[in-house]
């Protein structure tokens, strides 16, 4: 590395929290599928940051759509209207099938808005005796840092020392349908789960979970909140998961993707029930709904349609994960995936994922080490069947090269 690389290393080791720990490459520049590091590397991206860059870095429409806006308007607070949140509803409810739309900006804002949604509906709707709202969640769930999130993380690391945590949840095993009917009770206001879980490693339920998990909502009037803020805007091949399994959400999380990169962007997507019931100063975020968010949105959303990306993601995501199956690895576990969503699961004696990373970085592409033993790999939804091909073929030369 260089001078100037190892000095901005060490200024971020020295002035900043030590709360990630990143691969030492520092990007300067991206397009499409691919980033280049101060130096003019250039690397292949497999992380998306975490499919917030589902259409590509700096996708020229979304921009030109930024540029324009932010030389008209960026920000009115929700104080006054804006000549483009109507628009963003409208667009975002007639692609979704939603009935009700709240812009947040980050998704750990549009989780602990839907957190406090159910709440109020249980209470004002359901008829759960106030302060006694239960909402069911999985193991190894992760929907944010916030301090109520982390309160039902069972990640040990997001959880300690930073307790106490608010009370009204109830953990159980992800893709296990008679634990979730177990755990329902009169008390029961909802069901938060993602339709795969990223973090955890692009963990897939059973075939059939969803459908199930649907039905008992139905049966004991639980509201089923569907995080889809890594897997949605087509990310697995569909523009939420959710459709792999023929189902509907009461609740729909939406973020990363749906500015496409540029901008922090999230909603909550709801039927009447649950979002009607917010009145007036019961909720908000002065940022929230902004017209410079809401024109990026519209852009970002506008492009993934029009340009085909689901389409695309679903068969490059396929040709993918048949190319990762077909590796001749010895180190291999497993290989996961829907969509351009996969894991590489390697043997615990291969010596963590962590080191296969770097080991890819120094040869051109970069991906993220999660719960140890996975890599996960999630390009830009613009990849084409070429540059996944050399992933592949960069992929196995990486997990068969002498590290020791």
């Amino acid at each position: 590395m260089s001078t100037d690389v190892l000095d901005l290393i060490a200024t971020e080791a020295r002035l900043g929290a030590q709360n990630y720990k990143p691969l030492d490459v520092i990007l300067s520049r991206g397009e499409g599928v691919w980033v280049w590091d101060t130096e003019g590397r250039r690397y292949l991206d497999c992380l998306s940051a975490y499919s917030a860059v589902n259409q590509g870095h700096c996708h020229p429409k979304i921009l030109a759509a930024m540029v324009e806006q932010a030389k008209k308007l960026t920000l009115t607070s929700r104080a006054f209207r804006n000549d483009q949140l109507a628009l963003f509803y409208e667009e975002v409810a007639a692609l979704t099938g939603s009935h009700k739309v709240l812009p947040m900006n980050s998704g750990a804002e549009a989780v602990e808005t839907a957190i406090k949604c159910v709440r109020k509906w249980g209470y004002e709707v359901k008829g759960v005796p106030e302060d006694k709202a239960e909402i069911i969640v999985c193991a190894d769930n992760f929907h944010g840092r916030t301090l109520a999130v982390v309160g039902f993380s069972t990640d040990r690391e997001a959880r300690g020392h930073f307790g106490p945590f608010a009370p009204g949840f109830r953990v159980i095993p992800f893709g296990d349908i008679a634990a979730f009917e177990a755990a329902i009770t009169p008390h029961t206001v909802a069901f938060l789960v993602e339709p795969i879980q990223g973090e955890a490693g692009v963990i897939i339920p059973p075939t059939g979970y969803f459908p199930a998990v649907r039905a008992l909502c139905t049966k004991h009037n639980v509201t089923l909140i569907l995080d889809e803020i890594q897997t949605g805007l087509g990310r697995t091949g569909r523009l939420l998961a959710e459709a792999h399994e023929g189902i509907e959400a009461d609740v729909t999380l939406i973020g990363k993707a749906l500015s496409g990169g540029f901008y922090p962007v999230s909603a909550v997507l709801s039927n009447t029930a649950v979002l009607g019931t917010l009145k007036p100063g019961q909720h908000g975020s002065t940022f929230g709904g902004n017209p410079l968010a809401c024109a990026v949105a519209r852009a970002a959303l506008r492009v993934l349609i029009e340009e085909g990306m689901i389409e695309n993601a679903e068969r490059q995501g396929r040709h993918f994960h048949d190319g990762l199956k077909a590796m001749r690895v010895n180190n291999v576990r497993e290989i996961r995936g829907r969509g351009l969503m996969l894991a590489v699961e390697l043997h615990p004696e291969a010596g963590g994922a962590r080191r296969y990373c770097e080991a890819l970085q120094a040869r051109g592409l970069l991906a993220k080490d999660t719960h140890e033993h996975t890599i996960r790999i999630a390009p830009p939804l613009v990849i084409t069947q070429g540059e996944v091909e050399w992933a592949v073929d960069t992929i196995e030369a990486a997990l068969t090269q002498d590290l020791s």
